[in-house]
């Protein structure tokens, strides 16, 4: 029996960089043939050699096209280590990674705190299936966090982070949430899309979850959706345990995708990052804008844990208009090469309205119309020259 970690590394070997986990992380080409990308499996059936194997299936490897095939494997296998993780489980969206994350670390009868800027969606789970489960749901401040402290003193037993905060990008002090969810004896769990682990690595910072929408960047080009939740060695019994109850394991050919598209995610996150700072400082000197909520810029709330935490930034970003509803539907309907349409990650230029008006419910949005914004790849200047458009439309 060989004694290589399953990517292939000898024992004792020093920790990879991102950059060749993105590249060499899943891959054993040794085993199919000297084939550099792991096979698409796509499977259900798995055969057993004899009755005693099928007994004792649950030990085996493969037993079952949704609990493992050599394409999941790979890309679980790669994700834990960029992720430095103890587990990792995929799932068919980013949504439902928040949702499994979420019914893996709570119990009927208990409570977790969700940040007031949470991802809608989110809201709507929490609202919505979580609460009929009988699990309560708390909405903290995420830049005044003395709610949230209370809330822990109180019981509370389980803390959601995002980071930025969706559509208005703030960023929270991540380890004084730590803190107080550690100090409280609460399970810990972040919506890290924004950043991927390449900018901040959960895991390592305490969190006992860490959850992807891979949909974004790691698939990267706007055809898959994919989610992903990892696990500290603690909750990784747990996490697995509740994705297999649940039954809710990815489609084999998303899986695929997703690893195509993470073996190029950090040089496509770093163009993106560059271009949407661009577009950023652009922004920051038109006189229609009030703001822009880009964390790297002192403008957004939180730039000073922004740098601490991340210091360094992607594509998505927003920015507040001056003017009203209307002023901010004849900017949109002006754009040309920024199309209109959620998600984002991948590589074309998208542009939505915040609709923040429900989605707050601890401090409502005090400022005006915000307007999310994924910068692409295509040529910066023609993205600018396309906002520029877009802002003498609204007259």
């Amino acid at each position: 029996m060989s004694s290589k970690h399953e990517d292939g590394r000898n024992p004792g070997e020093k920790p990879r960089k991102a950059a060749t986990i993105l590249t060499h992380g899943g891959r054993r080409p040794a085993d199919f043939h000297g084939f550099v990308n792991p096979p698409l499996v796509r499977a259900s059936t798995v055969l057993f050699a004899s009755a005693d194997e099928m007994k004792h299936r649950r030990t085996s490897r493969y037993s079952y096209g949704l609990t493992n095939t050599p394409t999941i494997e790979a890309m679980n296998t790669a994700w834990s280590e960029l992720e430095g993780a103890a587990a990792t489980v995929l799932v068919p969206s980013g949504l439902a990674a928040v949702s499994l994350a979420i019914l893996a670390g709570v119990s009927a009868g208990e409570e977790i705190l969700v940040p007031d800027n949470v991802y809608g969606p989110t809201r709507r789970f929490c609202e919505g299936t979580l609460k009929r489960l009988g699990m309560g749901t708390t909405y903290y401040d995420p830049m005044d966090l003395s709610g949230l402290k209370e809330a822990l003193k109180n019981g509370a037993n389980a803390v959601f982070a995002e980071a930025p905060g969706s559509i208005t990008f703030e960023t929270p002090d991540l380890q004084e949430i730590l803190n107080a969810a550690r100090a409280a004896g609460a399970i810990t769990m972040i919506d890290n899309t924004w950043a991927t682990p390449l900018i901040y690595r959960p895991i390592a910072h305490g969190f006992d979850f860490s959850i992807q929408a891979s949909t974004k960047y790691v698939g990267g080009h706007a055809d898959l959706l994919l989610g992903s939740v990892s696990a500290n060695e603690r909750h990784a019994a747990r996490l697995s345990r509740t994705h297999t109850e649940l039954g809710i394991q990815a489609g084999p050919d998303e899986i695929y995708l997703a690893m195509r598209g993470m073996r190029t995610m950090k040089v496509r996150i770093e163009q993106h990052e560059k271009q949407a700072l661009e577009v950023a400082h652009w922004l920051a000197g038109r006189p229609e804008v009030a703001r822009v909520l880009h964390p790297a810029l002192s403008s957004c709330p939180g730039h000073a844990n922004w740098q601490r935490f991340f210091g360094r930034s992607t594509g998505l970003f927003a920015f507040e208009l001056k003017g009203d509803e209307a002023a901010a539907e004849r900017f949109l309907d002006g754009l040309r090469l920024f199309g209109l349409g959620y998600s984002w990650g991948g590589f074309e230029s998208l542009a939505s309205y915040g609709e923040l008006s429900a989605a707050r419910t601890v401090r409502p949005w005090p400022g005006g119309p915000v307007i999310r914004l994924h910068i692409g790849l295509e040529d910066v200047a023609d993205q600018i020259a396309d906002l520029e458009a877009a802002f003498a439309a609204i007259g």
